[in-house]
């Protein structure tokens, strides 16, 4: 949808098919018995322009509503006890050296060994060498205890995936760039913080949480609005998948479409997961086919649970929580929805999202909502004190969702957008390339409108 809106600005003429008939893929609000249940993103980062800019062209920035202040911290789970981030800590960055040294997620030797980082020394090599695992850096500059305990948890509950094999350059730049440019990440983040780039709230910990936002009637309710607008602009929205695309006999591009039909167009568009745009290409180019069929996926499952408010014995004075895997629990995160936004639960309410699965672990978003339930509320009962039987639930899964940025993925990059350039009229859009995030795939489809 925002290949097709930069398009038709362009002037094109401009049809966008929809197998499923509701746009906005695996971004998704149920409303139902006074519970606002997000299927997927519940929020997405204001510091990005893409997505706020759409926001406002959309008339819906009355509609933006903030975390709220006093839950803008996220805690993590040590020996069963839930502890808030220190201060100051984002990701990986440091803030705040008291906060560090005094928190109980870590030991005494891992608590010094963050500290130390400012002495660790820059990676050698041309721009710091070849291209290095989230594991791999995070153990290098904050310590392994500091990376299990801190950084995997909360890199979990973005990506999913294995940190021995993320890669650092595709999917965290900034903190290579702190190495780089400043020698440590505690120097980095000071200059961040110094520069007036930081966030509102100053030094929440955890994720940037004073910078998250959503929408007061859902998450769905961009996607809905901009297939209003394009409607209104003339963009054709059909509900038909697209089988096969080929070269035209004049020049430009065929696609044939599920009901039997053909169009003719002087660009395509593929905004599609990487498997099956690989498909779509692999007649016409079977090199830039596989470099899409490898870039790897990974699923989770997310459990809704609402409860009486009574029925929960801790507070939910923060964001969420955060679970590492040394925990030996199956959860990777609770979020409670109900305490970052308001109308998300019915009054005398609370509303939590719970995440299974992810690239470690595979099998559970396999698993049927039985197995899920019981997964899910074990872990509630003893981290949250949660009792009784939840009065709301809803599961939904999302396998091979999750693009993964592997070591090598912007080498592939590289290569992908090589082959490209021989194939004019042929554009790439989505969460597999550069950025998962909602600001990151909105410019992603931008960028490919200008490519054509």
């Amino acid at each position: 949808m925002s290949a097709a809106e930069s398009l038709r600005d362009g002037g094109w003429l401009v049809t966008l098919l929809e197998p499923s008939g509701r746009c906005g893929g695996v971004i998704e609000t149920v409303s139902r018995d006074g519970w606002l249940v997000e299927r997927s993103a519940d929020s997405f980062l204001a510091a990005r322009p893409e997505a706020v800019e759409l926001v406002e062209r959309l008339g819906l920035s009355g509609h933006l509503v903030g975390i709220r202040p006093e839950v803008r911290r996220a805690l993590v789970c040590r020996g069963g006890r839930l502890h808030p981030v220190p201060a100051g800590f984002r990701l990986m960055a440091p803030g705040r050296t008291w906060s560090v040294l005094s928190t109980p997620l870590l030991s005494l030797r891992g608590r010094l060994r963050v500290v130390l980082e400012r002495f660790v020394p820059r990676r050698r090599g041309e721009n710091g060498g070849d291209d290095e695992s989230l594991r791999d850096f995070a153990v290098r500059r904050l310590g392994r205890e500091a990376f299990s305990r801190l950084v995997h948890p909360l890199v979990s509950g973005i990506w999913t995936a294995d940190p021995g094999r993320l890669s650092m350059a595709a999917a965290c730049e900034e903190f290579l760039v702190m190495e780089r440019r400043y020698g440590s990440l505690w120097a980095g983040e000071a200059a961040r913080l110094s520069s007036g780039k930081a966030a509102a709230n100053g030094l929440a910990s955890g994720a940037r949480y004073g910078q998250f936002v959503t929408l007061a009637e859902g998450m769905e309710t961009l996607p809905a609005r901009l297939a209003e607008r394009l409607i209104d602009r003339g963009v054709a929205i059909r509900r038909v998948g697209a089988e096969r695309l080929s070269r035209g006999d004049g020049g430009g591009w065929s696609v044939g479409t599920s009901d039997g039909g053909v169009i003719a167009a002087d660009g395509v568009v593929v905004a599609a997961p990487a498997a099956v745009a690989s498909r779509f290409v692999a007649a016409i180019d079977p090199p830039l086919a596989d470099e899409l069929a490898g870039i790897e996926y990974a699923g989770s499952a997310i459990v809704s649970l609402g409860f009486a408010r009574e029925d929960v014995a801790h507070p939910l004075d923060a964001a969420g929580v955060v679970v590492p895997r040394a925990e030996g629990r199956r959860i990777l995160a609770v979020s409670f929805s109900s305490s970052k936004f308001p109308g998300r639960a019915p009054e005398g309410m609370v509303l939590m999202r719970s995440f299974v699965g992810g690239a470690l672990d595979p099998s559970a978003a396999r698993l049927d909502d039985r197995e899920l339930e019981s997964i899910v509320m074990d872990d509630l009962r003893s981290l949250l004190g949660v009792r009784g039987s939840p009065r709301f639930m809803q599961i939904d899964r999302w396998a091979g969702a999750m693009p993964q940025y592997h070591l090598g993925h912007l080498d592939r990059l590289s290569r992908i957008d090589a082959r490209l350039r021989g194939l004019p009229g042929l554009a790439l859009a989505g969460a597999a390339y550069r950025g998962v995030g909602i600001p990151q795939v909105i410019l992603s489809g931008r960028t490919a409108a200008a490519l054509l």
